[in-house]
C-alpha cells in the first residue's frame, strides 16, 4: 500500500528528519528558529534584511530573547542557518511564515508582508509541506489569503500541502518564559494538518493547545492582545479621573490587587507599545464591518490609550508652567526611555517617540536616554527622529534639562541621581515613588 503523503511529512517529522524553514527572523521567528533547532531539527531561517545576514554569520544575535552563545551551539552542531535565497524553501518540510503585519495610516490591516511571502513559497511549493502562518492577524486570513495563494500553483490544501496557524506569544523582556516554555496554540486546515501542527510544535515546545479551525486559532491571539488593551485604558481612563480628584491611581491599583479573587491588577502608562497590543485589536474592528458589527468597546479602548501621549504632555506643560513659570515651547525636555517596556531594546509602536514629537510640535526641545537604545532607528512612522542619539545620563546632563520625563522605567537608571539633580520629573511609571524616592519635585502623569 502506498505511504500517503500525511504518513510522510508526519514521519519526517517524529523522527526529525523534517528540515524547517522559518520566513522573517525578528523577534518571533529568531526565537522560534533556535527552539526548533534545539529540539533536533535542522532549520534555515530566511529574511530580506542582508544586515541580519551579517550579523547571523557572525553568530551575533540581534534579539535579547537569543544569546550570542545559544546562537552559535546551533549553527555550530549544524541545526541552523540564514540565507536571503527564498530558493531554498523547496528542501524545507516545514515552513513557518514570522513576518510583520502591521496597519495602515488609516487603521486597515496591511497583510502585504504576508501575501508576498505566500507568493515566494508557492514559488517554491511542492507535494509533501506544511505551512503554517504565525503572524497576528484577523480570523480568516490563513484560509482566505495563505492558502488561496498555495493553492493557485495547482496543488491541493489537505492532499498534496497542509496549512495551519498557531499565533506567536512572544514576551520580550520576559525572564520567566521563553519560546519553548510558554503554552503552543495550534489549529489546521483539516484534521490532518492539525495532526502535523501538533506533532511539529510538540517536538519544539512543552505544552500544545489545539483548537478547532486555523480561524478559532487566529481569534485566540487577538482575544489574548484585546483583553490587555482594554484593560489598559481602563486603568489609562481611571487614571485620569482620579488625578482630577487628587486621587492616586497607583495607590488604588496596589490596595485592590489584595484582593485574593475577582480583580486583575493592570498598570497606565504614556501610551502603548510593542507590536501586538496597539495594532492587533484593530485587526478585529477591521474584519467585524463585513458582519456589520460594531466594537464600539475595542475601539473607544484604542482611541484612550492612544491619547496618553498627549495628556502627559499635557501634564509636563501644566508642570512646567505651574512649578518653573516657564512654557513648554522654551524648555528642554529629556525623555526616559526609548523602548517601549523595560529593560529591553524593542521600539516598536513605542510612546516615547510620541511623546518626542509632540513635545517638539509645542515647541519644545526633546532629548532621550535610553540605556538599551544608543540611536533610533528608521521607523515607518516617525522618520524625522531617525538618527538621534542617547544623551548620556549624567548629573551635568540632567541639570541642563528643564524636565525629565520617564516614559520607559529601565531598571539601569540612577534614579538617586535623577531624584536629587533633576529640577523637575514627570513620572509616568510610579517608579520614584516604588523606589522610595517620592518629592515635590516628581510629578506623576
Amino acid at each position: 500500500m502506498a505511504t500517503s503523503t500525511f504518513d510522510t511529512v508526519l514521519q519526517k517529522i517524529e523522527t526529525r528528519a523534517a528540515r524547517a524553514g522559518i520566513i522573517g527572523l525578528g523577534y518571533v521567528g529568531l526565537p522560534l528558529a533556535i527552539a526548533v533547532a534545539r529540539s533536533g531539527f535542522v532549520v534555515t531561517g530566511f529574511d530580506i534584511d542582508p544586515s541580519k545576514m551579517v550579523a547571523l554569520d557572525g553568530r551575533r544575535s540581534y534579539i535579547d530573547a537569543v544569546s550570542d552563545a545559544a546562537l552559535a551551539a546551533e549553527i555550530d552542531a549544524g541545526r541552523f542557518e540564514a540565507t536571503t535565497n527564498f530558493a531554498g524553501l523547496a528542501a524545507c518540510d516545514v515552513i513557518i511564515i514570522c513576518v510583520p503585519t502591521p496597519l495602515t495610516k488609516h487603521r486597515d490591516p496591511d497583510l502585504s508582508f504576508v501575501e508576498a511571502t505566500s507568493r515566494s513559497i508557492a514559488e517554491h511549493l511542492r507535494p509533501g509541506q506544511l505551512v503554517a502562518l504565525e503572524s497576528t492577524t484577523y480570523p480568516g486570513t490563513t484560509d482566505d489569503i495563505v492558502k488561496v495563494i498555495l493553492e493557485g500553483t495547482g496543488l491541493k490544501s489537505g492532499v498534496d500541502f497542509f496549512v495551519g496557524f498557531s499565533p506567536e506569544r512572544e514576551d520580550p523582556g520576559n525572564q520567566h518564559y521563553h519560546t519553548a516554555t510558554i503554552p503552543k496554540v495550534v489549529a489546521g486546515d483539516g484534521p490532518e494538518a492539525l495532526a502535523l501542527m501538533k506533532a511539529f510544535y510538540g517536538a519544539a515546545v512543552s505544552t500544545v493547545v489545539p483548537v478547532s479551525s486555523n480561524a478559532t486559532a487566529e481569534a485566540v491571539k487577538l482575544t489574548e492582545n484585546i483583553f490587555r488593551s482594554v484593560n489598559i485604558a481602563l486603568v489609562n481612563e481611571l487614571k485620569t479621573v482620579y488625578a482630577a480628584m487628587g486621587i492616586d491611581v497607583w495607590e488604588v491599583i496596589d490596595a485592590a490587587k489584595t484582593k485574593p479573587f475577582g480583580y486583575m491588577p493592570f498598570y497606565p502608562g504614556p501610551g502603548l507599545g510593542g507590536h501586538c497590543i496597539p495594532i492587533d485589536p484593530f485587526y478585529l474592528t477591521w474584519k467585524s464591518r463585513e458582519y456589520e458589527l460594531p466594537t464600539r468597546f475595542i475601539e473607544l479602548a484604542g482611541e484612550i490609550n492612544s491619547a496618553m501621549p498627549r495628556y502627559v504632555v499635557g501634564k509636563l506643560a501644566e508642570a512646567l508652567d505651574m512649578r518653573a513659570g516657564k512654557a513648554l515651547s522654551r524648555s528642554r525636555v529629556l525623555v526616559l526611555g526609548l523602548a517601549y517596556k523595560k529593560n529591553v531594546a524593542d521600539i516598536r509602536e513605542s510612546p516615547s517617540l510620541r511623546l518626542i514629537e509632540i513635545i517638539e510640535e509645542r515647541g519644545g526641545r526633546a532629548d532621550y536616554h535610553d540605556p538599551f537604545v544608543a540611536e533610533i532607528p528608521p521607523t515607518r512612522e516617525h522618520r524625522a527622529l531617525k538618527g538621534r542619539k542617547s544623551v548620556t545620563l549624567t548629573p551635568e546632563a540632567v541639570a541642563g534639562y528643564d524636565a525629565v520625563l520617564v516614559a520607559t522605567d529601565h531598571d539601569r537608571i540612577d534614579y538617586t541621581m535623577l531624584a536629587e539633580t533633576a529640577a523637575l520629573i514627570i513620572d509616568t511609571r510610579n517608579v520614584f515613588d516604588r523606589l522610595g524616592l517620592s518629592a515635590s519635585h516628581v510629578i506623576k502623569a
